[in-house]
């Protein structure tokens, strides 16, 4: 029997499906760097990724993670930044094929530093500005912490309000399991 993907296996199966090689993408919160691994893969050498984290363990983790493997990652910036800081980070003509953002903490890292909802929206916004039509955002959202549930209810909201001309919007979560699971939201620019 084939079990059906969690989360984190989904949110990767939707970037494989939209994101080619030399294109451009974004991982709003590096954590580990294993989403940001993931998507210099995906672009290879002649694509780009901006990866952003607020804290320097994150940076510093993901660092060590992309010199460790057989890739080439010049084509990988990082930043020591909020995912709010997004647009003013990207070229003004960037185009973004793929995004990621990790909502909650850092695994491993101070579980008070956590993503809330305001800068979210803002790193979501900045995205969606630079998202060229088939582009994807993936969302998974952790929100079994203090603070989980309202950023968890905001950005819901904010997705749910997203004009349906312009963007298609998925929620993929397991209903029957216990301790609040991950769940993804993916939005696709359709026009």
């Amino acid at each position: 029997m084939k079990k059906m993907q969690n989360a984190l296996e989904f949110s990767h199966q939707l970037l494989s499906n939209h994101v080619n090689a030399g294109d451009t993408v974004i991982d709003g919160t590096v954590g580990n760097g294993h989403d940001t691994l993931f998507l210099a893969q995906l672009v290879g050498s002649r694509g780009t990724v901006y990866g952003f984290d607020i804290q320097e363990r994150a940076i510093q983790q993901t660092q060590e993670r992309l010199t460790a493997a057989p890739i080439n990652h010049t084509h990988v910036h990082l930043f020591n930044r909020g995912h709010q800081e997004i647009a003013s980070v990207l070229p003004p003509m960037a185009q973004v094929s793929g995004a990621i953002f990790n909502l909650g903490y850092l695994p491993g890292g101070n579980k008070q530093l956590i993503t809330h909802a305001e800068t979210t929206i803002q790193g979501l916004r900045g995205c969606i500005s630079h998202l060229t039509v088939g582009g994807i955002i993936v969302i998974v959202v952790y929100y079994g912490h203090p603070g989980g549930q309202t950023e968890k209810n905001q950005v819901d909201n904010f997705c749910a309000a997203l004009p349906q001309k312009q963007f298609a919007v998925l929620k993929y979560e397991f209903i029957n399991q216990v301790h609040q699971p991950p769940f993804v939201l993916g939005i696709q620019k359709v026009s």
